[in-house]
């Protein structure tokens, strides 16, 4: 009976040298493992699909810097009255100790926010008329209006308008964990990511202009991304880190007064993301053109090369300049042919 037992165990410690062996790397010795790493939807990098944060900025020049952009996953760039520029940031994976400066929220955002689903909406205030309109679409109102001043604070270093500031993890957290909100996680919301897409022109930088403001994307290959230059001074974040990213999209949209305006008189214009139209992706040094189609405010975007493929992003923050103005683009000097683009 002994000598059974002494032959099972020896068995069983044969498999277990075997098991451990064929996890053994060969030249490192470490384990080898299955284990996927968690990916972000929007930006294709390692990290979470946390709840989704949909935070308005300040894009004036008392506004700059501005403070955790560096941090968000998508920046939207859309045109408000008198012709200037407002942010809408879309923070996932890493939040950051602030946000800001805070702004008011506009009638573009309905339909950009339909694309991920019921966000939560950080923003200070809206115009009277549009405020219940606001608050009746799909969102779940996180404003600092309806928040404590402990969440909503204002920064003595700034100046009125531009001097709300946001706590992104404690309005958070009051919003989920404690009341329960049920504010939707990460999703894809159309594009994908993958090789350079074929079809490109090698260019130095690309210049969008709105009748008040303006930004130029200049490639830096040693950066890998796009920095970002805003109405002609290099784009720094408060932490002073260049504002920049991987994939530049200039999305080709319609603009129009909205019944929407100001207490000056001065029309909302409204910047419609749905339906189809061109465009122009920007990646690796190119500018690549490119269709958009989004069939409705619940559908995603796709975003497709003339034969229909899909144009691939590159991994990373993206941003996405709304605009009905076309770009103007500086050549990159090559001592070979660059590839031509068909218009």
């Amino acid at each position: 009976m002994r000598d059974v037992k002494v032959k099972i165990l020896g068995a069983l410690l044969g498999i277990g040298s075997l098991l451990l062996l064929a996890g053994c790397g060969s030249s490192s010795g470490g384990f080898k493992t299955d284990i996927a790493v968690p990916t972000n939807v929007l930006t294709g990098l390692p990290g979470i699909n946390g709840p989704v944060l949909f935070v308005k900025i300040d894009d004036t020049i008392a506004a700059h810097p501005q403070i955790g952009l560096d941090s968000a996953d998508v920046i939207y760039i859309e045109q408000v009255e008198g012709g200037l520029t407002r942010l809408a940031a879309v923070f996932s994976n890493k939040l950051p100790a602030k946000i800001g400066p805070i702004r008011s929220a506009r009638i573009s955002d309905i339909d950009l926010m339909a694309n991920y689903g019921r966000v939560g909406m950080a923003y200070s205030g809206a115009q009277t008329l549009f405020l219940p309109v606001l608050r009746a679409s799909n969102i779940e109102d996180i404003g600092a209006d309806t928040e404590p001043a402990s969440i909503f604070s204002r920064d003595p270093a700034r100046s009125s308008p531009t001097d709300m500031v946001l706590n992104p993890k404690a309005l958070l957290k009051k919003s989920i964990q404690v009341e329960g909100r049920k504010i939707v996680t990460a999703k894809s919301v159309g594009w994908k990511f993958g090789p350079l897409p074929p079809g490109g022109v090698s260019i130095k930088s690309a210049e969008i202009k709105w009748p008040a403001s303006k930004y130029k994307a200049v490639w830096s290959a040693s950066a890998g991304k796009w920095l970002m230059v805003y109405n002609g001074s290099p784009d720094l974040a408060a932490d002073g880190v260049r504002l920049g990213s991987p994939t530049f999209l200039i999305q080709q949209v319609s603009i129009t007064p909205s019944i929407y305006h100001d207490h000056n008189g001065s029309y909302t214009p409204f910047s419609n993301t749905i339906g189809s139209g061109t465009g122009y992706l920007l990646r690796d040094g190119q500018e690549i053109p490119v269709f958009w189609n989004r069939a409705s405010a619940t559908d995603p975007t796709t975003w497709t090369l003339k034969d229909g493929s899909p144009a691939f992003f590159h991994t990373g923050q993206v941003w996405i300049a709304l605009t009905d103005q076309k770009p103007t683009f500086v050549r990159a000097i090559s001592s070979t042919p660059a590839p031509t683009t068909s218009k």
